[in-house]
């Protein structure tokens, strides 16, 4: 029984660290760094703020589908006989995830080069792009955590 519960945790922990996070960066960090830095500082700000938040992301990424499967396998169940909810929730991951792996891999880079040679403008398209990236993940995260808490079934 302990494990279970602790697998669960774990697990939650992970998620509200990934929406959370993408949550506060969205709605609270942004606002602010538009509000009180002009472009130079603030894509600084970003390019210091993202790798040290995917770090996190990173951890997340890895522990939910662990502890996921692991709730699964606790159950006794596999993918197949989920319920719905459950096989929506790793279906939303996926997508989740593939958005992430394109912000760190295909993005960051260009940003941090942006930053580095001083190309504001640069710096500004590809933030503007990560920006959207991480609006999209965010509701979809948000859609995520709603339909795992409300366990809607299909």
């Amino acid at each position: 029984m302990l494990i279970n519960a602790l697998v669960y945790v774990l697990h939650l922990l992970c998620a509200v660290i990934w929406v959370g996070g993408m949550f506060f960066a969205w709605m609270i960090l942004r606002p602010a760094a538009v509000d009180m830095l002009q472009a130079p500082a603030r894509l600084g700000l970003w390019s210091d703020v993202l790798p040290r938040f995917f770090r996190w992301v990173w951890l997340a990424v890895l522990v939910l589908p662990i502890t996921g499967f692991g709730m699964l396998h606790l159950r006794q169940q596999g993918i197949e006989t989920a319920p719905q909810y459950i096989q929506v929730m790793i279906g939303l991951y996926l997508v989740m995830l593939s958005l992430f792996l394109r912000i760190q891999l295909l993005l960051l880079p260009g940003l941090k080069q942006a930053v580095a040679s001083e190309d504001w403008p640069q710096g500004g398209a590809v933030l503007g792009k990560i920006r959207r990236l991480v609006g999209i993940n965010l509701l979809i995260g948000m859609l995520l955590v709603s339909l795992a808490g409300s366990r809607l079934t299909f």
